[in-house]
């Protein structure tokens, strides 16, 4: 069995990071850290809970004066790469939040988010004073350093898995978009994807706001038009019209003249949990002009408790003749994932066609 994310905090680890805080402060207690850390409810504990435990315990064992002990961790930071050293920004999260400390710990995050990200531990300061974090954001748009750019845009994602959601963003993100057009040409392909990200996010809140947004910036960049059509995925996904226009698919308002003679089969139509079956699907593109069109097919998951949740998966996107009949395959594993468990129940599966359901069949998940 794969390990966990979360194993990636244990007691090897605690030790080498204890070990890496004494050289830089004598007075540190690495086995009484370790078994603070490590009580009785450690194993309970999923990432992010082990995540704030350890930055939340290391404040108890490193000087009670918040510089002094953020000038340990500063001192040995660039030992300290990688995503488990997320709890370093924490740290700052959870220690470095009065009025006071405020430059020190915008500062602290800059440093840190070099090394592993700050785009969690920003979003506190945001929610404390949404004026003054995001006037700290711009600065960080343009910064030299592509991470510090890349947390001006992660750090303010509306919805940032795994992060608190930012309510104030959901209902007006014109200062995320003020971020956004700042950085919609940035050289760097990691911080360009954050954008795609910030601006899926936003569609999903505002998707009004972000197909205007793609109007005024499409077409005069290369790069910026790839930032668009990653942004306006979900928008897309749904079939929304003044989106799929946007990007040329073909129009579905008369569907009888976009796509004919759809099918879609499962094979076997009952399966065990962690096994794979067989999906095939046809259809015919109408004779005349060339048309973009977007195929994916569309699982309604049973869940714990009996209800559905849709989940898209890509076939094919590309521009086809008229007249072409198109056809395909592909195999779907129902095995159990870190991300997803599966229940049984039937499942409807739906062939997708610029977002519109073309066909359907079922599938019945019985118990592994």
């Amino acid at each position: 069995m794969s390990e966990l994310l979360k194993d990636v905090y244990n007691k090897n680890f605690l030790l080498e990071f204890g070990s890496k805080v004494q050289a830089a402060y004598s007075a540190f207690d690495i086995a009484a850290f370790i078994a603070l850390v490590m009580d009785e409810t450690w194993d309970g504990l999923e990432l992010k809970a082990r995540t704030r435990r350890i930055s939340e315990k290391l404040g108890t064992f490193l000087p009670g004066r918040y510089e002094a002990a953020l000038d340990i961790l500063t001192a040995i930071a660039d030992t300290c790469v990688g995503f488990p050293y997320l709890l370093f920004p924490d740290f700052v999260a959870v220690y470095g939040q009065a009025e006071e400390h405020w430059d020190i710990s915008m500062k602290a995050l800059e440093n840190f988010t070099q090394k592993s990200s700050a785009e969690f531990a920003i979003r506190p300061f945001i929610l404390r004073d949404p004026e003054r974090a995001m006037c700290q954001m711009t600065a960080w748009a343009g910064h030299s350093n592509e991470h510090v750019r890349r947390l001006a845009s992660e750090g303010c994602r509306p919805r940032l898995p795994w992060g608190m959601a930012l309510q104030v963003f959901k209902e007006d993100p014109s200062q995320v978009l003020a971020i956004l057009e700042q950085l919609k040409t940035d050289p760097s392909l990691y911080v360009r994807k954050s954008v795609a990200n910030n601006l899926n996010d936003i569609s999903k809140d505002n998707p009004s706001l972000v197909i205007d947004t793609a109007r005024q910036w499409i077409g005069v960049n290369p790069d910026t038009d790839w930032i668009l059509r990653q942004g306006c995925r979900t928008l897309i996904r749904a079939g929304n019209p003044e989106a799929m226009n946007l990007f040329g698919y073909a129009s579905f308002t008369d569907v009888d003249r976009l796509i004919t003679g759809a099918s879609f089969f499962v094979l076997p139509a009952e399966l065990k949990i962690g096994e794979s079956c067989e999906l095939k699907y046809e259809l015919d593109i109408p004779k005349g002009g060339p048309v973009h069109i977007r195929i994916e097919y569309a699982i309604d998951f049973v869940k714990s408790r009996g209800k559905k949740s849709r989940k898209l998966f890509l076939l094919s996107d590309k521009t086809v003749a008229g007249g072409t009949h198109l056809s395909g395959s592909r195999t779907h594993s129902f095995a159990d994932l870190t991300v997803r468990r599966h229940y049984p129940g039937d499942h409807r599966l739906v062939l997708m066609v610029n977002g519109r359901e073309e066909a359907h069949t079922t599938l019945k998940i019985t118990g592994g």
